[in-house]
């Protein structure tokens, strides 16, 4: 079993040495399992190039590669997950968030119950810049009884889906990857194409990272209309599926 934690980065000098570290201090055992870290770096500014140049390999496989614009977070994933083994599990890891020690194992775990299964997704808390835990913030992923119930709950808005999950590179290439024109939600884009295929999420009952609330988020400034606004989008590029499962645009 093989893990590809994927991490597309930005100006993230200040928390991307954090993620790194996190993702190094991964517990295996009694598991037997590889992983390696793949990161594209775009468009910095502030030093995370040179960061990465001098960075030992003192822990797992690390490799990265860098890109002199910005790029949108799809095509940066993509590009990773065309790196990874074919065989392999993708595990999203933002750049400023914190993946937690046993993660992989848990995930290796229902990998084994679950053989069949090609997707897993997890619940996660969130932090402030300095690593604060926020309370009532937490995320609690829903246990789905069907493909179509759970596009019912996303395109209602009462659910969604971020970096807390872990897909086979089969189930990805399968469905087409990364939408490389969407400005955002490219992984709840993606996540849809998953259920639409017929693939349900098998539930993980653990904590999968800690995601970080800072001034830069990406999602700063994503309020209910923009949410909206972005699902619409979604729906429209899979109307003609979705009307037949009786979902409705949002």
């Amino acid at each position: 079993m093989h893990f590809s934690i994927i991490t597309p980065s930005h100006n993230r000098r200040q928390y991307l040495p954090e993620a790194v570290a996190s993702v190094r201090a991964t517990v295996s055992a009694p598991l037997d399992f590889s992983y390696e870290h793949l990161i594209y770096e775009n468009g910095s500014t502030d030093g995370s190039a040179e960061w990465l140049k001098n960075l030992g390999q003192d822990g797992p496989p690390l490799r990265y590669w860098t890109h002199a614009e910005r790029v949108l977070a799809g095509p940066a994933r993509n590009r990773l997950v065309q790196e990874a083994p074919v065989d392999t599990w993708i595990v999203p890891l933002d750049d400023d968030d914190i993946m937690l020690q046993r993660t992989l194992f848990h995930y290796g775990a229902l990998i084994e119950q679950h053989p069949a299964q090609p997707w897993f997704v997890a619940d996660f808390l969130r932090m402030d810049e300095d690593r604060r835990y926020l309370p009532n913030e937490d995320y609690y992923a829903w246990k789905f009884e069907t493909p179509t119930e759970m596009l019912h709950a996303i395109f209602k808005a009462e659910h969604f889906i971020q970096g807390n999950v872990c897909y086979s590179r089969a189930l990805f290439d399968e469905v087409g990857g990364y939408d490389e024109e969407i400005e955002m939600a490219e992984d709840l884009d993606l996540y849809v194409r998953f259920l639409l295929a017929g693939h349900l999420p098998v539930l993980a009952p653990h904590i999968s990272h800690l995601h970080r609330f800072h001034t830069n988020n990406v999602s700063i400034g994503v309020d209910a209309d923009k949410h909206n606004e972005d699902l619409r989008i979604i729906y429209d590029k899979y109307a003609e599926a979705l009307k037949k499962l009786g979902v409705e645009r949002p």
